[in-house]
């Protein structure tokens, strides 16, 4: 397998995708991009109310993101993305875009898009526990600690065929980044 283009660290709240997800990027040269900052406002507004996401909620934010990782991985740029692709369905659409998905994207006047990229999932997973206890600590943030559960509910965990890694939050935070580190010297 080619080494990949793109980077995905995944997981529910409080995983460390963005802590993670920002230091790799930081090691390999790669841009860097936080899904959170994509979020459109209703989104972030029904969050903040404690209501949970659903599908029609996430499925024109993941769109919009495969739409930038397309064109940065296609000008040669690679990029690592943190973003909780809890659903196997949100991580087809992130390297398929709308037509890899069972659910289409209403994106008037746009074509569809084929291309697919290389992607390395990174799942960073953990038991209720400890995430949870972090996000108790963490401030400042739209997500509260009360829609974990549901995170937790919808999470998917990449299975084979998806070309993944999975890595305990139970590790240091430069112990994943070398874990991650040594991984794509394999591929």
């Amino acid at each position: 397998m080619a080494a990949p283009g793109a980077l995905l660290v995944m997981g529910v709240s409080g995983s460390g995708k963005s802590t993670v997800g920002a230091l790799l990027a930081s090691e390999l040269g790669w841009k860097f991009y936080d899904a959170d900052d994509y979020h459109p406002e209703e989104n972030r507004t029904k969050m903040g109310k404690g209501i949970p996401l659903n599908d029609q909620d996430r499925i024109p934010w993941l769109c919009n993101l495969h739409d930038i990782l397309l064109r940065d991985v296609a000008s040669g740029q690679h990029v690592v993305l943190a973003c909780s692709a809890l659903k196997k369905m949100y991580r087809d659409i992130l390297t398929q875009g709308k037509d890899g998905a069972a659910l289409k994207c209403e994106e008037s006047g746009k074509e569809a898009k084929r291309a697919e990229m290389q992607l390395l999932v990174v799942h960073l997973s953990g038991s209720f526990e400890v995430i949870s206890g972090r996000l108790l600590k963490r401030k400042g943030h739209f997500m509260p600690p009360e829609l974990l559960q549901s995170q937790f509910e919808t999470l998917e965990p990449p299975a084979a065929p998806e070309n993944f890694i999975q890595i305990s939050v139970d590790k240091n935070v430069s112990e994943i980044i070398a874990t991650i580190m040594e991984t794509l010297k394999m591929k």
